[in-house]
C-alpha cells in the first residue's frame, strides 16, 4: 500500500519507518525543509533506540523517503495519516488543532481519487467530524473516508510499541474505512496483535481515558508514598502488594516525582477542557493534575530539606534532566520544576543527563552541564537522581564520596537501597520509604 504520513515529528517518524518496515510504500511530509534535509542525510532528529536503523534500512530499500511538497506525494495514496502536533493551547489547556486542520485543508487541495485520511494526532472528540466537514467544503467531489487511528507509543520503547502492540484501536464509520486499516495493519495479524475497530468519536476518546488513567495511576502510587513517609510503611512493598492484584497490575505504581512528557500533561488537560465543554464532571482527572504539579516542587523542598533546609549558596548536583531515560525529550520534565525552586531558593544547579542536554538548555536558564557522573557530582553539596537511567544504577559510591563535598545523596527514583547506602556513610534520601 501507499501511505503518506503528514508530519516528521515523533509520532510520524516512527509510525512512518515501522509502516514501511511492514513492507508498505511510505512518504512522509514535513513543512520543514531543514528537518526534511537532516532526515534525506541520514540524521534522526530525535532520540529513540533503534530508530536511526529502521529509518535508514527502509530508506537504502526504497520504501521510506522524506519531502516536505505535500500535494505531489499524495498522488495515488492509498491512507494519509495526519500526525502533527496538538500541544496545548495557551491560556485554556484545549488541544491547539490548528496544525491538524490545516494540515485537512492541504490534503483536500492535493485530492486525487479516493483515499482514507486516517488522524494519528492525539486529538479530542470529534475532530474526525470537523476534518470531513473541512474537506468536503473545499472539495464536495472528493471520495474520502476519514478514520481515527491513536498511537499508543511509550518514549524509549515505540518501535517495539508499534510492531508488538498491547491493542491497535481504530475508528472508522464506513466499510472501506475498515477495509484499508486492516490492510494497514495486516503484517502484525501474525503477531495477533487485537485490532479494535469502534466508531471514531470512541477511538478519539480511547487515547485521552488511557493517558488519564495510566496519570492517575501515577499520582495515587505517589500520594501513598507520603503517606508510608508519615506511617512508616514502603511503598514499593505497597505497590508490589496492590500490582499483584490482576485487576489493578504493577505498571505505573513507581513512586517519583511526577509524570511529564508530551502526553500526560496536555492531554490530562484536554480531557478535562472537552468535559467542561460538555457539562461533565471529570474531578478524579482534575485532582491528578493539581496533584502532579505541586509534586514536582515538592520534590525540590525534599532536596533543600535534605541540606539541611538551606541551599543559598550550595551547588546542587542533578542526575537526568529527561522526563524519562531513553528518550531526549524535556517536555513537562519533572526536572525543569525542580532545577527552578532551587535556583529560587538560592541554589547553583549543575546537571549531567547521556542525551537530553540540548533539549534541556531550551528551557532551562542558569544551569552548569556536565560531561559526565562523576564531574557532575564534584564539589557538590548534594547529589540528586531525577531520571533513572541505567547508567546511574551502578554508580561507584566510593568515588562519588570522595568528590562530594557533602555526602547527600537524594534519590527520586527508589534505584537504591536505603541500607547500603547509609552503610557506606551517605545522608540516603529516597521517596516512600522509611
Amino acid at each position: 500500500m501507499k501511505i503518506v504520513m503528514v508530519g516528521a515529528g515523533y509520532v510520524g517518524l516512527v509510525s512512518g519507518a515501522c509502516f514501511a518496515d511492514f513492507g508498505h510504500s511510505v512518504v512522509c511530509v514535513d513543512k520543514d525543509p531543514g528537518r526534511v534535509a537532516m532526515l534525506r542525510e541520514g540524521r534522526i532528529p530525535i532520540f529513540e533506540p533503534g530508530l536511526a536503523d529502521l529509518v535508514a534500512k527502509n530508506v537504502r530499500d526504497g520504501r521510506l523517503s522524506f519531502t516536505d511538497a505535500l500535494g505531489p506525494s499524495i498522488a495515488g495514496a492509498d491512507a494519509i495519516f495526519i500526525a502533527v502536533g496538538t500541544p496545548s493551547r495557551r491560556g485554556d489547556g484545549h488541544a491547539d488543532l490548528t496544525y491538524v486542520f490545516d494540515a485537512a485543508r492541504e490534503i483536500a487541495a492535493a485530492l486525487d481519487g479516493p483515499c482514507v485520511i486516517v488522524t494519528k494526532s492525539t486529538v479530542p472528540v470529534g475532530t474526525g467530524d470537523e476534518i470531513e466537514r473541512i474537506i468536503h467544503e473545499a472539495r464536495p467531489d472528493a471520495d474520502i473516508s476519514v478514520a481515527s487511528n491513536p498511537e499508543f507509543l511509550r518514549e524509549g520503547a515505540a518501535i517495539s510499541d508499534f510492531k508488538r502492540p498491547d491493542r491497535i484501536v481504530v475508528g472508522v464509520e464506513d466499510e472501506r474505512g475498515r477495509a484499508v486499516m486492516s490492510e494497514v495493519y495486516r503484517p502484525l495479524y501474525l503477531n495477533q496483535a487485537p485490532l479494535l475497530f469502534t466508531g471514531r468519536r470512541t477511538s478519539e476518546l480511547i487515547k485521552y481515558a488511557a493517558n488519564a488513567f495510566l496519570a492517575t495511576k501515577i499520582t495515587f502510587i505517589n500520594e501513598m508514598a507520603d503517606l508510608c513517609e508519615a506511617v512508616g510503611a514502603n511503598v514499593q512493598e505497597v505497590a508490589r502488594g496492590i500490582g499483584l492484584d490482576n485487576r489493578i497490575g504493577s505498571k505505573f505504581l513507581h513512586a517519583g516525582p511526577g509524570y511529564g512528557g508530551s502526553c500526560f500533561p496536555k492531554d490530562t488537560l484536554a480531557l478535562i477542557r472537552t468535559a467542561s465543554d460538555h457539562d461533565v464532571p471529570v474531578s478524579i482527572v482534575e485532582s491528578v493534575v493539581n496533584a502532579n504539579d505541586k509534586r514536582k516542587r515538592a520534590m525540590a523542598r525534599r532536596i533543600i530539606a535534605a541540606c539541611g533546609g538551606d541551599v543559598r549558596g550550595k551547588t546542587i548536583a542533578l542526575l537526568g534532566l529527561t522526563f524519562k531515560p531513553n528518550t531526549d525529550d524535556m517536555r513537562d520534565a519533572p526536572s525543569i520544576a525542580i532545577v527552578r525552586a532551587l535556583q529560587d531558593a538560592g541554589a547553583q544547579v549543575r546537571a549531567y543527563d547521556p542525551e537530553g542536554v540540548e533539549q534541556a538548555k531550551l528551557v532551562l536558564e542558569n544551569v552548569e552541564y556536565a560531561p559526565g557522573v562523576y564531574e557532575c557530582a564534584a564539589g557538590a553539596d548534594a547529589l540528586c537522581i531525577v531520571t533513572e537511567w541505567d547508567m546511574f544504577r551502578s554508580l561507584d559510591f566510593a568515588r562519588i564520596k570522595a568528590t562530594l563535598r557533602a555526602p547527600v545523596l537524594v534519590d527520586l527514583r527508589n534505584i537504591y537501597r536505603p541500607e547500603e547506602l547509609r552503610a557506606l556513610g551517605f545522608s540516603y534520601v529516597s521517596v516512600g520509604r522509611p
